[in-house]
């Protein structure tokens, strides 16, 4: 905990000091220059040039980086929970609030459960949302139902807002029959047509373009609703992420791009990804406007999605909007994050600095909630995702031969083909396979 804040104030003081001693500087390269005196015989033109839009100057100067301010990042609550300019508090009714905290505890109680029983061995695979809980239910509240998700993979919590249940995620983490997606994608991939979601997907990046593309199909048809698109620090080093952002800038397409900023992409470190200042500054090289905010904040991400959302939906045009949050758990249960980072880092993150204490705190402070409250929400929570679990381990897998269903509208020769080499081989080695744990091949 004293190391991280050690590193903390270091970097603040480091930033200070260069905006301090260079605050002239910066000024002078920021602001558009024109020559100090003209000769009377010379008259300067505007800069006629399609590329841009800007004037000439007689001055030769570089814009080195570390000369502009960096983006501010955007809080209303601290640590502690404390509304620090009441004029920002969304002044949500104590239900309201009450519910959203429930759904951070929820996606908490079952990361917990299914990361234990991945451990077990009961299932392949799983990504915990540890530390990022706010980030997801503080901007699903700000989305309006009709507004179309293209989720990444750490957000569980939008999905339960949204009215995905926790015995909908078993069996997709189970690969069950009753999984939407058939049992054909890895644990968290989830798929949530109902709740008007797209499906995870594994390629790191490819939801990206993919949603500036439906932004683009519903500016068309809808101007009062817009699209939505997580995905991490990491995944906007991809070349997708760039060219869904020129896209989405140059034709004027209704979308949210939010990033969730981490710290890590597995296990490369933020240093080690970029040198510019973070992900929102690249939405202002692209011309959309951009806005970063604390993520562990539950009523900054609130705000500062509701606004982006209003600004997206109003001026059809794309935002971009950065949530500087810290992942608490590994990458995946693929990964054991003790190599690269320290244990007391990560203490300080799930102990001092956590989006549910914060916003716990708040509703304490107005007798909104308490530890008896705690105790048993807690406790029915646990029982309702132990026994949603349960149902999902003991419900057969889809049938066998579904792998071969839904690739293509109609079924190609050679596909058919592997079909019945495939029956042909289980029916001949069945006593090799467990078939009985999946629904009857037919």
């Amino acid at each position: 905990e004293l190391a991280a804040l050690k590193q903390w104030y270091q970097r603040r003081v480091r930033e200070v000091m260069i905006r301090l001693a260079r605050k002239v500087r910066c000024l002078q390269v920021l602001t558009p220059r024109v020559a100090s005196f003209h000769h009377d015989s010379v008259r300067e033109e505007p800069a006629p040039y399609p590329g841009v839009k800007t004037e000439f100057t007689h001055d030769m100067r570089f814009i080195l980086p570390e000369e502009v301010p960096t983006i501010p990042i955007y809080r209303v609550l601290n640590s502690q929970g404390k509304v620090i300019n009441p004029n920002h508090d969304p002044g949500f009714e104590k239900d309201d609030l009450v519910d959203m905290y429930k759904v951070m505890v929820k996606t908490s109680i079952m990361d917990r459960i299914l990361y234990q029983s991945q451990r077990q061995g009961r299932i392949s695979f799983y990504m915990t949302n540890f530390g990022e809980e706010a980030t997801q239910i503080g901007s699903a509240r700000a989305l309006k139902f009709k507004d179309v998700v293209f989720p990444q993979y750490r957000e569980a919590g939008v999905f339960l807002w949204r009215g995905f249940t926790p015995l909908e995620c078993m069996h997709q983490c189970f690969g069950t029959s009753k999984d939407h997606g058939k049992g054909k994608q890895m644990p968290v991939h989830y798929t949530g047509q109902r709740v008007n979601i797209q499906t995870v997907s594994s390629p790191l990046g490819t939801q990206i373009p993919q949603a500036a593309g439906h932004a683009y199909a519903i500016k068309q048809q809808d101007k009062d609703r817009c699209v939505v698109c997580y995905f991490g620090e990491g995944a906007a080093s991809e070349g997708d992420c760039h060219s869904a952002m020129n896209m989405a800038a140059t034709l004027d397409c209704p979308i949210l791009f939010f990033c969730r900023n981490n710290g890590y992409a597995i296990s490369t470190a933020t240093k080690d990804q970029y040198r510019g200042d973070g992900i929102a500054s690249r939405g202002i090289g692209y011309g959309i406007p951009a806005i970063r905010f604390d993520g562990n904040d539950l009523f900054a991400v609130y705000n500062a999605t509701r606004a982006a959302r209003e600004l997206s939906v109003t001026e059809q045009r794309p935002v971009v909007l950065e949530a500087m949050t810290y992942r608490v758990g590994h990458h995946s249960t693929s990964d054991d994050s003790t190599a690269y980072r320290s244990v007391d880092e990560v203490k300080h993150w799930d102990t001092v600095d956590t989006p549910i204490n914060r916003i716990r705190n708040y509703l304490a402070a107005r007798n909104w909630w308490d530890d008896v409250s705690e105790k048993e929400f807690r406790s029915e929570t646990r029982t309702e995702i132990l026994r949603s679990f349960r149902e999902a381990e003991n419900t057969k897998l889809p049938n066998p031969l579904q792998i071969f269903d839904e690739v293509y509208e109609e079924m190609p020769r050679n596909l058919q083909e592997q079909r019945e080499v495939f029956v042909e081989h289980t029916n001949k080695y069945a006593d090799n396979y467990p078939l009985g744990n999946h629904e009857k091949m037919e």
